[in-house]
């Protein structure tokens, strides 16, 4: 039952919470939208508010959610933004009945809101990645939804300038880490997002959702007194709001912190509270997870017999029992309430429903089984029957074979003949072939011994390179960085003395020059020797290298797939160099605006795509061009017996594919 309770009552919580981001005074932000559409308001701003309406009134009347799409869809077809923002209030109008219509539907919404880079579309960009992910829970898993929060969800709502919608996914982050046991990471990010909220909006419904987020994760990692502070803050911000809905989610975690702390006459007495709000506001899910609480604190409190009513009250209103799987469990609770009543004949019909529809769910695989055997039986009377036609047939064709035998002799003597002059005719052609091919393979040979020793020549080369940039690095930041920072101190310890040349503008220079030059000398040194690859891996290096060359005029997006980290350091500091290669050209070469850098690997293989938005130019003269780096590109990707394909054109961008093998002989 344990497991069960969890699952339910944290993964049900999460989906309100994630789309319900309605503000606390829900009266009058409904009249606002309504006083929009029946003003003469532009039709994108009635377009708009009918796609909000539709959002609204998804979980509490379809009928009219869906009429309000239908009226957001006309208003807004001509205008390019609100007709793709019409696929992302489609996926939401659908969350709660057909997940595979919602995750097409917001699928196509983030095709459609890509192409808008402002701040409006990279909010709506970041909710429906985050929306994809959770219609696609059971199949892709929670780690499918951390990856795409993570990687899609947060880095738009960075893009969009919005710490409350980051927020909002920390805390969405923190209750999955919570339902797979991770409190440690869950705390971390619910704190995180408590501490933006905050200092961004105190008063939101989003800061809301973050505390009772942080009350749960405190109660099922067994911390009542910090639960407890949440709690409070959570109940003062609803204070003002005494007809919010979300009071019935207030009323749901205060149950749960009062049966953390054992008091569980106080839990009766919350969760009678939000199953009277949940009926009133028409919250069902919600009316029967409290229902549920109810039943597992008189389940504790070893009044069987109310939370056997409980369960059988749920049972009636079928709407934990939708679910085949928790209808499955809920008999299996029944069974064991039962028993603990000593009422065995009771306890026996529950089991009995248990085992039925534990068997309904393995009745597909049953029945496959069934459709195999079946398979093979008519397989088997058809063979047979095959079998017999095929006897008529031999004994047919044995007749006729015997007719034909005489002739076949003949005929068979004049082929032996031929046979032997054609074997003599191949037998000289195949010598000479075979000469041929000696040949061949001799020239083979040779060039592969060639290329083995352009190989050391290459590895040599590179390798001393790597241990010459090393040592200059190590010289620079040891010798002379110390030096110039030896000097900074002396000269600022002098100056320190003499007040009248601390405030001498040439000075101020000098020792301005100074850190300038220390800077400069950190920044060679580190391009000469990475020291994020030697400590935290190919990955981290790779994203480190691309920030450190984003600009406000250049922006850089770096995608690593799959990585490995046994992938031998050599070979990861030559892909990293021929990375570093590339955007060093880019950046220096082509003017470009946007960078995209994508790094993957499959098996031994690794793929590094590059394009840019730069000025480009014609391939065929890359060779007449000095400082391109081309040649050690080709050096170091032939050294990882790799594949280099360039396309470029002068104005239309520079693309690079690169693929490596990272299983080369050192």
């Amino acid at each position: 039952m344990k497991h069960f309770l969890v699952f339910i009552f944290l993964w049900c919580p999460l989906c309100f919470f994630t789309q319900q981001q309605i503000p606390l005074d829900e009266n009058r932000y409904v009249d606002s939208l309504q006083r929009i559409l029946t003003s003469r308001r532009a039709d994108s701003a009635k377009a708009n508010a009918s796609f909000l309406l539709t959002d609204y009134w998804k979980f509490r009347d379809t009928a009219k959610s869906r009429s309000y799409l239908a009226a957001g869809k006309k208003l807004g077809e001509k205008y390019p933004y609100y007709k793709a923002l019409s696929y992302f209030y489609e996926g939401q109008y659908h969350y709660n009945g057909d997940r595979k219509k919602a995750s097409a539907a917001f699928r196509k919404a983030i095709g459609a809101l890509s192409r808008f880079k402002d701040r409006k579309g990279y909010e709506k960009l970041s909710a429906a990645w985050f929306n994809y992910a959770l219609m696609n829970k059971d199949d892709e898993g929670y780690d499918f939804i951390m990856k795409i929060t993570l990687e899609k969800a947060v880095p738009n709502a960075e893009k969009a300038r919005n710490p409350v919608l980051k927020a909002h996914y920390y805390t969405q982050l923190s209750t999955i880490l919570m339902n797979n046991s991770r409190f440690d990471k869950a705390t971390a990010y619910n704190l995180k997002a408590v501490d933006i909220l905050e200092k961004a909006a105190p008063k939101s419904s989003t800061m809301l959702f973050a505390y009772l987020s942080g009350v749960s994760i405190y109660c099922y990692s067994n911390e009542p007194k910090k639960a407890r502070i949440f709690l409070q803050k959570a109940k003062h911000i609803l204070k003002p709001f005494p007809e919010s809905l979300n009071n019935t989610l207030y009323y749901y975690n205060e149950t749960l912190y009062y049966t953390t702390s054992g008091q569980l006459e106080e839990a009766l007495a919350s969760a009678g509270k939000g199953a009277v709000l949940a009926g009133k506001y028409h919250q069902q899910q919600l009316y029967q997870l409290l229902l549920f609480r109810q039943y597992d604190i008189y389940g504790r409190q070893k009044a069987y017999e109310k939370a056997r009513q409980l369960l059988l009250r749920i049972i009636r209103e079928k709407t934990l029992t939708k679910d085949i799987n928790d209808r499955a469990v809920i008999y299996g609770e029944l069974a064991k309430t039962s028993e603990q009543m000593k009422d065995y004949k009771e306890a026996y019909h529950w089991l009995s429903r248990y085992r039925s529809v534990n068997d309904s769910i393995n009745s597909s695989q049953t029945q496959l089984k069934i459709s195999e055997l079946e398979t093979k039986y008519r397989t088997v009377q058809n063979q047979q029957k095959i079998a017999a036609l095929q006897a008529q047939n031999r004994q047919a064709a044995l007749n006729a074979r015997n007719d034909r035998l005489y002739s076949w002799f003949l005929g068979l003597g004049c082929i032996f003949l031929m046979a032997v002059l054609c074997f003599a005719f191949l037998n000289a052609r195949s010598n000479r072939k075979l000469a041929l091919q000696k040949e061949i393979n001799y020239r083979q040979q040779l060039a592969e011994m060639e290329q083995k020793q352009q190989l050391k020549v290459a590895k040599a080369m590179l390798d001393g390179e790597e241990l010459e940039r090393e040592r200059v690095a190590r010289d620079l930041h040891d010798g002379l960085g110390g030096m110039l920072s030896g000097v900074k101190i002396n000269l600022s310890g002098w100056a320190t003395s003499r007040p009248d040349v601390l405030h001498d503008k040439d000075f101020q220079r000098t020792v301005d020059q100074l850190d300038g030059s220390v800077t400069e000398l950190r920044r060679i040194a580190r391009n000469m020797v990475p020291d994020t690859l030697m400590k935290f891996g190919l990955e981290t290096a790779l994203k480190d290298l691309c920030e450190f060359h984003m600009r406000e005029e250049l922006q850089i997006s770096c995608e690593s797939f799959n990585l490995q980290e046994d992938i031998p350091l050599n070979v990861q500091l030559n892909i990293y160099r021929i990375i570093q290669e590339l955007i060093s050209n880019s950046v220096r070469h082509s003017h470009a605006t946007n960078i995209l850098m994508q790094c993957s690997q499959n098996a031994s293989t690794v793929f590094i795509t590059f394009e840019d938005d730069g000025c480009g130019f014609d391939p065929a003269l890359s060779g007449k061009r000095k400082g391109m780096g081309l040649d050690n590109l080709r050096n170091r990707i032939a050294y990882l017996q790799g594949q280099f394909e360039l396309i470029s054109a002068p104005g239309e961008g520079t693309t690079v594919n690169v693929e490596l093998n990272t299983t080369t002989n050192e």
